[in-house]
């Protein structure tokens, strides 16, 4: 697993002598060696591509050679990277050679950097004897001895690195006669082809038509060449086993692909082609399986086209083959793993719906956004650590993306699946998993005195705990204890640079290192204890017999397996206590030798499979370390480099297959002591093409079950942009991580962080033991995890898996009697009476009905239990909100009556508590079930769960005004509860003058304030005292706060509406709403008087002084004392 992160860095490149129109691209570059190749039009760039990227060397062409012999056109780079193969315009062949010098580059710094200067020399500059000279030509391949260019003619030619010109080479190359009956259907989803087509093998009397090439991919190992045409065509021919050498015996097999093809790149270890197309869709061809469709993957379900992106330009992959990077002609390049996860995308992500056009318009402001104008060319560096890609039409400069990789289960290094860890050239990324609410990410640097000389980082290995990690570069060890932050190195340098390190084991507190030896060409295990690394506290040297392929540990067992497929086991005895002040031994006993005859693809990772121990071993409080005997495993998992996972018989020998399109697993039973270990039952988990998969024993004739999170949980398969990284077995979680994109304005390019992200798991474990009869253990798990984050959620969607998988089987039964239905619902059953045990059981049942069809209700209900009971117990409980959900669900099991009579006690309730928001929403759906439930007849009425979440989460869309006519004056009996339960708590509020109260209990259930102004003017609306009202209002609604300032507005409009001028005043007074109290006081002189005295009588009201003087001052002026003399005759 690959992820970007940081700042992607430019390298800048020096501009052609002399521009034409080939002058604006790239020719050709390559990453080897540490090295990378330029090669421009008019020049050749070397740089070193190590810790420190700095230009090396470089030739440029003077004016005269390219007006003679053209610009370079295509070129190519010997695999030793001391070659250089250029073709130019006008057909000349020029071979470079690259010489280092003895200048030593100085970067900085105490340590040297060990760069040296170069020079690049011409060697040779011949004429290529082209018959036709306006033919065009593909890119150029090579091997070790000889340069392979396609022509435009469908032909190949043969050049030597001597430049010896071997001539043409004419393939017999049928194609089709354009009927489009051998054509590929065209997958667009991320997935498997509908069809499962497979490469087309080509009939020998097809009718030879002229098409030229335009593009070659050459795999030397799988001795296949890929020849594709400027109509889309591709093939694969077979090659000699000599090589391009004898490219007159390169024979064609197969027609690939979906005869739209534009470009292509071969994975060789996992026997893989990726094709791009003009549809902007990459596809992925199973060389072992006669060339099979894998899957396809697009940018279209993120909602990009072919029309945003253009077609496909490039296709990289990375170096162990496990992921590929893709770059469109038009915009942008993404990374994806090759079970269809998308990794990186420099593409800003809109929105995932594809009907408005996520398109670039020119006046959008995308300038931050990498590759925003194509990608035209792509590299990665021999470690997988940069991703080095050109943007089209551009020759000024290459873009690097910082690239981090997971910590797989692959090869000779160890891992854990409790510390998640991704590691770059110079640093870990580490999760930090201490609060799984909100998991982050570390960046450790690794110390410069050892990164300096030792430069990249290649081995990573946690312990078992995940307490201590052990790192590996170039040369030696080091330790980190993530507890006291501390780095442990070797003391003596000279022991450190004699460790090549090609693998890492944890025994332990005992760090096991794969080293090799140069000068013998020999590999050995080394064993050094944690606490001190150097050659005097060395335990154990244990000589391998060849370079081993994969390597485990578990317990006091160590597994070495060689190539073909050889399987030591080893049993490690220490002897004497593992502390500085003692003389520790170990000892390694050869305790089983396997060699197993299979035609399979060699093993990426084995895993030893302990015996699994019961679920109560975990679980019950009396474990002990007895529980925990060492015995040497039986079994072992393994993953081949094509996907399949199998189990081995380690006794027998026998190989069982399980899965494939497997990229990783982690195997959790016998891993873990702890009683707070939730996934102890489970027995491995693995993830690719179909998602997150766990794996359960079973006792009987099958040994192991198979339980996918795709089919039975689809709202919990990982996102296809979060790639899981390991678990947290305390919390029951899956860790993954995804990427994400920061701007800044003060630079070119976002920075990319990687994102962790947790999934829980809890659920499935809580249903397979419920399967299997095991209430009580899952009593115990599910109290183990009360306290967890999202246990309530868990608890949901165990319950909605169950009583899915019954409903399904239900309507798969429709059809066919079936005498017992015990075993269906009894799981059901347990699942409720475990649920039970918690206080989250009356949410996660209504929660789960909202989910469901109303249809089945009365199966969830008859296995949780009566809906008018769980609704009588959440009022109890005063838990009303909860209460509220199941009003629906009683309307549609007992009846309207029942649920109005239900729905009408629980608005008296809510009103007295004051949560009107919910008040509103059974009003509304009082109000409503009476017109829609009593011409209605129970048999047909019909309800929607969507109904539910309307009177229960309201919004402003769904809220409309009730006005009179609609709804209380429909005198039915319930609506006239409903009214006079509002007028009465109404009252109440006015009464006691809690206006705040009061606002939000009109806004929150409609109430009609007008009409019951209108009617209790005289009544409880009625202010006895000017003086005692406004003091008694003003302490009750705070006006220093805005929210009660806000409600003041509210209610000064309604009185303003029914003309009640005692209200008017007084909040008019209390808002300091001058205009209005001068449009009140100008018609009515002796109402000012009165007011203005009993403000400047009371000293409680001296705050109100400024106002009645503003007031005076525009009343006693001339303008209004015309108007107001007539007014008073």
């Amino acid at each position: 697993m690959y992820m970007a992160y940081g700042w992607p860095q430019v390298i800048p490149l020096e501009p052609g002598s002399c521009p034409t129109s080939f002058s604006d691209h790239i020719v050709y570059f390559k990453v080897l060696n540490r090295l990378l190749l330029v090669v421009a039009p008019s020049h050749i760039e070397l740089w070193s591509s190590s810790q420190h990227r700095v230009r090396l060397g470089k030739s440029k062409r003077g004016v005269d050679s390219i007006q003679k012999e053209g610009e370079n056109l295509r070129a190519v780079w010997s695999p030793d990277a001391k070659l250089i193969g250029v073709i130019t315009s006008s057909f000349y062949l020029h071979i470079y050679k690259i010489h280092f010098t003895e200048k030593k580059i100085q970067i900085g710094g105490k340590q040297p950097s060990g760069l040296l200067l170069a020079t690049i020399s011409l060697l040779l500059s011949e004429q290529i004897p082209f018959a036709d000279k306006s033919m065009t030509l593909s890119n150029i391949i090579c091997d070790n001895k000889h340069m392979l260019v396609g022509l435009s003619d469908g032909s190949l030619y043969n050049i030597s690195w001597k430049g010896e010109f071997c001539g043409v080479v004419d393939l017999d190359i049928p194609f089709s006669d354009g009927s489009g009956a051998d054509k590929l259907s065209h997958s667009l989803d991320n997935g498997l082809p509908s069809n499962g087509a497979r490469g087309v093998s080509l009939p020998m009397n097809y009718m030879r038509k002229k098409s030229a090439i335009v593009h070659m991919e050459f795999s030397f190992s799988l001795r296949l060449l890929f020849l594709l045409f400027c109509d889309g065509q591709l093939v694969s021919c077979s090659v000699s086993k000599k090589g391009l050498k004898q490219a007159d015996l390169i024979k064609v097999e197969k027609k690939l692909a979906s005869g739209d093809a534009v470009c292509a790149s071969v994975a060789s270890e996992q026997q893989i082609l990726a094709v791009g197309t003009k549809r902007g869709v990459v596809e992925l061809y199973d060389l072992t399986d006669s060339a099979s469709l894998i899957r396809a993957v697009s940018l279209y379900d993120w909602g990009y086209c072919a029309d945003d992106t253009g077609p496909v330009s490039c296709i990289a992959w990375t170096p162990d083959n496990s992921a590929f990077a893709v770059g469109w002609k038009l915009r942008g390049l993404t990374v994806w793993s090759v079970s269809g996860c998308r990794l990186m995308s420099t593409i800003r992500q809109i929105g995932l719906s594809s009907v408005s056009s996520p398109v670039i318009k020119p006046n959008q402001d995308c300038k931050y956004e990498p590759m925003i104008g194509g990608t035209s060319q792509m590299h990665w560096d021999e470690y997988g650590y940069r991703l080095y890609a050109i943007e089209e039409r551009s020759s000024e400069r290459i873009i690097a993306f910082p690239f981090g990789k997971c910590c797989l289960n692959r090869g000779v290094s160890g891992t854990t699946y409790v510390r998640q860890v991704i590691y770059g050239e110079d640093r870990l990324l580490i999760v930090q998993s201490e609060d799984t609410d909100e998991l982050k990410i570390l960046h450790l640097k690794l110390p410069v005195s050892y990164m300096a000389q030792n430069w990249p980082l290649l081995h990573v290995a946690a312990s078992k705990d995940g307490m201590y990690l052990a790192v590996a570069g170039l040369h030696g060890l080091i330790l980190y204890d993530i507890r006291l932050k501390r780095w442990r190195v070797f003391g003596d340098i000279t022991q450190e640079q004699k460790i090549q390190c090609r693998g890492l084991l944890w025994l332990g507190k005992i760090v096991v290192v794969c080293n090799y030896t140069d000068s013998s060409n020999t590999y050995e295990l080394l064993f050094y204890p944690r606490y001190h690394l150097d050659q005097s506290s060395l335990l154990c040297r244990k000589p391998l017999l060849a370079k081993p392929m994969v390597m485990d540990v578990y317990q006091d067992y160590l597994l070495v397996t060689y190539r073909p497929f050889d399987v030591h086991i080893y049993h490690v005895n220490l002897s004497g206590e593992l502390t500085p002040s003692s003389t520790p031994d170990l000892q390694l006993s050869t305790v089983r030798e396997l060699s197993i005859m299979t035609a399979k693809s060699h093993p990426a990772a084995m895993r030893f499979i302990p015996d699994q121990h019961p679920i109560d071993y975990v679980l019950r409080k009396d474990s002990s370390s007895s529980d925990h005997l060492a015995r040497e495993p039986a079994r072992c998992l393994i993953l081949r480099t094509n996907g399949e996972l199998s189990l081995l018989d380690l006794d027998e020998g026998r190989e069982r297959e399980l899965t494939d399109s497997v990229e990783l697993f982690w195997v959790t039973c016998g891993q873990s002591e702890e009683k707070t270990n939730l996934i102890e039952e489970v027995s491995w988990l693995d993830y690719g093409h179909r998602g997150m998969q766990v794996w359960y024993p079973s006792p009987g004739v099958d040994p192991f079950k198979q339980e996918d999170f795709l089919q039975l949980d689809p709202e919990l398969e990982f996102d296809r942009e979060v790639y899981p990284l390991g678990l947290l077995p305390n919390a029951g979680v899956v860790v993954g991580v995804s990427q994400r994109m920061s701007f800044s304005a003060c630079t070119e390019f976002p920075c990319f962080e990687p994102s962790p992200q947790a999934q829980t798991i809890l659920h499935c474990l809580l249903r397979h033991l419920l399967q299997r009869n095991k209430s009580e253990e899952a009593l115990r798990l599910a109290q183990l995890s009360a306290e967890k984050p999202h246990f309530s959620h868990c608890l949901e969607w165990l319950l909605f898996t169950v009583f899915d998988a019954e409903i399904s089987r239900q309507a798969s039964k429709n059809h066919t009697p079936v005498p017992n239905h015990a075993s269906t619902s009894s799981l059901l059953e347990k699942t409720c009476d475990l649920i039970k045990n918690f206080p989250e059981y009356f949410d996660v049942v209504v929660s789960v009905a909202r989910k469901t069809d109303g249809r089945h209700w009365a199966d969830l209900f008859s296995a949780a239990g009566r809906s008018t009971e769980l609704f009588e117990e959440c009022f109890q409980r005063r838990w009303y909100r909860t209460a509220a959900c199941y009003i629906l669900v009683i309307a549609k099991l007992e009846g309207p009556a029942v649920s109005q009579y239900c729905a009408l006690r629980l608005l008296q309730a809510t009103l007295d508590e004051s949560l009107y928001e919910l008040a509103g929403e059974l009003v509304r759906f009082l109000l409503r079930s009476g017109r829609e439930y009593e011409p209605a007849s129970p048999g047909t009425e019909k309800l929607s769960p969507r109904f539910l979440g309307y009177f229960l989460f309201p919004s402003s869309q769904r809220r409309q005004h009730l006005e009179s006519k609609s709804s209380f004056k429909e005198q039915s009996a319930h609506v006239a509860s409903v009214k006079n339960i509002l007028e009465s708590h109404a009252s109440y509020l006015m009464s006691g003058k809690e206006l705040s109260k009061l606002v939000a209990f009109i806004k929150g259930t409609q109430f009609d304030l007008v009409e019951f102004l209108q009617r209790e003017r005289y009544g409880c609306a009625r202010l006895e005292n000017f003086a005692s009202g406004l003091e008694l209002i003003g302490q009750k609604l705070q006006m220093g706060t805005l929210q009660s300032r806000l409600d003041a507005e509210f209610l000064l409009a309604h009185m303003c509406s029914v003309k009640f001028k005692e209200w008017i005043v007084v909040l008019a007074t209390l808002l300091r709403r001058s205009e209005v109290l001068f449009d009140l006081f100008r018609h009515d002189l002796r109402l000012w008087k009165a007011y203005s005295i009993t403000l400047q009588s009371h000293p409680v009201f001296s705050e109100y002084h400024d106002l009645v003087e503003a007031l005076e001052e525009r009343l006693s002026s001339g303008s209004y004392s015309s108007s107001t003399t007539s007014d008073e005759k």
